[in-house]
């Protein structure tokens, strides 16, 4: 007996991993619709956001891809179907997550996602400003709860966090986080713009990161900072050390070349801590499901207005000349706040 072809779906994907300004750095094609097993869920996504790690994992380098690869880590969508083992979720639920980057991405109108990495929408949000914020709210939490320590509901008020790269995707949720757990915010920025946006989402002071910050926080008061999160990159690692207090704690979401050095981190006895996102479904940890429950929180805090959507930008549809100018404008390494895509094109008659 032969069996009915499996159906298709649209998707955007790579071969070749070229510059974005090449019209094949990211290509329209059509996969087969997966199918759920064990804890999968299958998700039809809505809207999908475009982050730094998207460009790094698309950036240009000589593989070649044998099949279309799809990349895209950040979603929002509607549960069509459950695998037997899923508990969790069931059809008609309204989702949002991250993804897992040792598998497929969310770039498709199908996607397969762990249930356990998986948080319901929250009610308040639509689809394009709910695909804002997975990414850099597990991000965020992680960096700041699970890897500084600090105590999200109060334990930890009255103490200060310096973060560099306030402004952008991960600072914009962090800073709110933050807030609401009592810590007095310093973010850098550097532009009317990113000042303007990282105060209206709670930042107690700015401080120009072209500059010197050491200089800069010192002038408002500060011999040293509690917390230290560096959410761009490691230029900003000797400010960092200078500024963290002894037995405080720096987190960064930054793999680097740049020179670190630790004389000075090892006579604070500070502690360095490392955050990626994606460790617990990369290596399958037995705590994984805490990113379905932080999401819930997250959620729950949405919908009752003590923390915002960051979303920026919403561009449509989703398809490949979309998505290249998505990518684009993260290279550009100015975004203020999300670039969100939403909607698949409709099927032509």
């Amino acid at each position: 007996m032969t069996r009915p072809p499996a159906a298709a779906m649209k998707a955007v994907a790579l071969t070749r991993y070229l510059p974005i300004e090449d019209p094949e750095a990211l290509i329209d094609v059509e996969l087969p619709r997966p199918s759920p097993q064990g804890r999968d869920l299958l998700v039809e996504v809505r809207a999908v956001a475009v982050n730094p790690v998207d460009a790094k994992v698309r950036a240009p380098k000589d593989t070649v891809e044998k099949t279309p690869r799809v990349i895209g880590y950040d979603a929002a969508g509607v549960v069509v179907e459950a695998g037997p083992g899923a508990t969790l979720f069931r059809p008609g639920d309204e989702v949002w997550y991250a993804g897992d980057i040792t598998r497929p991405g969310a770039n498709q109108q199908f996607h397969l996602v762990d249930e356990r990495i998986v948080g319901r929408k929250p009610r308040t949000l639509d689809f394009a400003e709910a695909a804002a914020l997975p990414l850099t709210t597990i991000t965020a939490y992680e960096a700041m709860y699970d890897r500084l320590g600090i105590d999200r509901d109060g334990g930890s008020a009255g103490q200060s966090i310096l973060m560099f790269g306030g402004a952008g995707g991960v600072g914009s949720i962090a800073i709110q986080l933050a807030k609401r757990s009592g810590l007095t915010v310093i973010a850098t920025a550097s532009r009317p713009e990113t000042i303007d946006w990282a105060l209206s989402l709670g930042a107690d002071h700015t401080v120009d990161h072209r500059g010197d910050v050491v200089a800069q926080v010192r002038a408002l008061g500060f011999e040293h900072v509690d917390h230290v999160a560096i959410f761009n990159d490691m230029r900003h690692w000797a400010a960092a050390v200078e500024l963290i207090r002894p037995q405080g704690g720096i987190v960064t979401i930054d793999d680097t070349h740049h020179p670190m050095p630790m004389e000075m981190m090892k006579t604070k006895a500070a502690a360095l801590h490392w955050e990626f996102m994606f460790a617990r479904a990369m290596h399958r940890t037995p705590d994984m499901i805490e990113q379905h429950r932080l999401l819930n929180f997250v959620a729950d805090e949405i919908d009752a207005g003590r923390l915002r959507t960051t979303v920026a930008e919403v561009l449509r549809p989703i398809d490949a000349a979309t998505m290249r100018e998505a990518h684009r404008r993260i290279e550009t390494g100015a975004a203020r706040g999300k670039i969100v895509v939403e909607g698949f094109p409709a099927a032509s008659s």
